[in-house]
């Protein structure tokens, strides 16, 4: 029986191996025997549709050869016959081949390069208007070169960390000579001005857009460099997919920050969206002010923020400088996920807190400004002198020191014993130098005040030393009356 049943089983439509999916059918329903390694990618592309909007009488591919073989150029040919030169030079441009052996298939890889990048010239230089059913194809052809299962990780499986790209040399993508002029082709599409939105559109759809973005965790920095130039032109050029994209886009960083910490695109997708941000009309709408803190302040939580902690903190500053009523939640943010044993971590922070003070207004700033600087005097007294360093240089910035000063009666006494103590202690001379600056400075700004904090703070002390005094009067007391009683009842550990 279960041999009758997957004897009479009908091909899936999405089987790679069909012969429709190129629309055509062969003799015996089988490919013809090829040269060249093809490798189906496991992620199923807009290139594998098998119906053609335009209806049966359209042109199609032609059939793959059984080898690569090089075509005329396009001004050899007469301008009617372009359009069936074009795909057939995309049939060309569907073999997949195996870089995995330099010497493999040289003539075949050549050509192949050849013919791509008579492709991107035929697109860039607009000689011709390129039919929907051509422009179908390409978008196939694209897709099949383009839409793979990545390579594993370098830290996948390994139980390691992910590691600083600047640390090691980034892994390259052996087949670049090929993949470099498809995004080439890609892109010169999305940009040209013979594109017409409406159509390209059907072909362009949610789910090219999608796998566009499962790409942007490649390892090869220059993969993830022309993925960041395509996306950020097709939001700009179709409208419709706006919405999507900044979705898409989110449910990435959700993955991120509470499943994985792992991805390599990250500081891509933040540049994607700092130039999103940068263009959003005001009033801001509750979509991108709920973007902001679902998805862009939890960001600063994963361990590898360090990555693409500017692209991140371009775009907080972005959303202050749009809407200064933001600074609060941003800010608010920041202390939330403030870290307690990174160190390196804290002088980012630090620095991404003094641009968005930068930006924030009187009102904002003192909503928030009690627990900013009880943090603020922590970080004075850090151990590590960097931290304590980047703390004190907030006091280099005119515009915070403005919203210090309107604030000092609140602020003063919450930071005067933090900087006391460095006065008095701590072991870095770049950090005393600092603290005395920012201590003169609180003096010339109100010495009655700095008078009645140091009053206060040396009866703190005083009040402190009797307290310590009494403590070890206590115990005095207490081992001098174990020893009244004897050693003997005395218990020792």
């Amino acid at each position: 029986m279960l041999k009758k049943i997957m004897k009479g089983r009908k091909p899936s439509k999405s089987d790679p191996n069909d012969s429709s999916l190129y629309g055509f059918n062969q003799p015996g329903g089988r490919n013809p025997g090829l040269n060249v390694v093809v490798n189906h990618a496991s992620r199923v592309g807009p290139g594998q549709q098998t119906t053609s909007p335009g209806g049966a009488g359209m042109l199609s591919t032609p059939p793959p050869m059984g080898n690569i073989e090089a075509l005329p150029l396009f001004r050899d040919v007469p301008v009617s016959d372009r359009q069936n030169l074009f795909l057939k030079k995309l049939q060309v441009c569907c073999f997949i081949l195996d870089f995995s052996d330099t010497l493999k298939s040289v003539l075949e890889k050549e050509i192949k390069r050849q013919t791509l990048l008579e492709l991107v010239d035929f697109i860039q230089s607009g000689s011709g208007k390129i039919t929907e059913t051509c422009q179908e194809e390409m978008v196939k052809m694209i897709s099949i070169n383009l839409f793979r299962c990545l390579p594993p990780a370098s830290h996948e499986n390994t139980g390691q960390e992910a590691a600083d790209p600047e640390d090691e040399d980034p892994y390259l993508e052996p087949s670049w000579p090929h993949l470099q002029l498809v995004y080439e082709l890609l892109l010169r599409y999305v940009v040209s001005s013979d594109t017409d939105t409406k159509i390209a559109k059907r072909y362009i759809d949610h789910s090219f857009v999608l796998k566009l973005l499962d790409l942007f965790d490649s390892e090869d920095p220059r993969e993830r460099e022309y993925l960041k130039t395509i996306l950020h032109r097709i939001y700009g050029k179709f409208m419709v997919h706006r919405p999507f994209i900044r979705k898409a886009i989110n449910n990435i960083f959700y993955r991120f920050i509470y499943e994985t910490e792992r991805h390599s695109g990250m500081g891509e997708l933040l540049e994607i969206l700092g130039s999103i941000i940068n263009g959003f009309a005001l009033p801001m709408k509750e979509e991108h002010k709920l973007f902001l803190v679902r998805a862009l302040i939890p960001l600063h939580k994963p361990k590898p923020v360090a990555l693409y902690h500017q692209q991140l903190s371009y775009c907080i500053t972005q959303f202050v400088e749009k809407d200064y009523k933001l600074a609060d939640t941003v800010i608010r943010g920041l202390l939330k996920y403030w870290p307690v044993t990174n160190c390196q971590k804290e002088v980012l922070f630090l620095g991404e807190l003094e641009e968005v003070l930068e930006a924030t207004q009187a009102a904002e700033f003192q909503r928030c400004m009690v627990p900013l600087f009880r943090q603020i005097a922590r970080c004075l007294n850090s151990a590590h002198f960097q931290v304590a360093e980047r703390a004190l240089f907030l006091w280099n910035n005119e515009h915070i020191v403005n919203l210090i000063a309107q604030n000092r009666n609140v602020i003063l006494p919450m930071v005067f014993e933090a900087l006391e103590k460095n006065t008095q202690s701590h072991w870095n001379q770049a950090v005393h130098g600092l603290t005395v600056n920012v201590r003169k400075m609180f003096l010339e700004m109100d010495t009655e005040l700095f008078e009645e904090c140091q009053n206060h703070h040396k009866e703190k002390q005083s009040r402190s030393k009797e307290m310590e005094e009494q403590r070890e009067l206590t115990w005095k007391r207490l081992a001098d009356v174990a020893a009244e009683r004897g050693g003997d009842d005395m218990v020792t550990a």
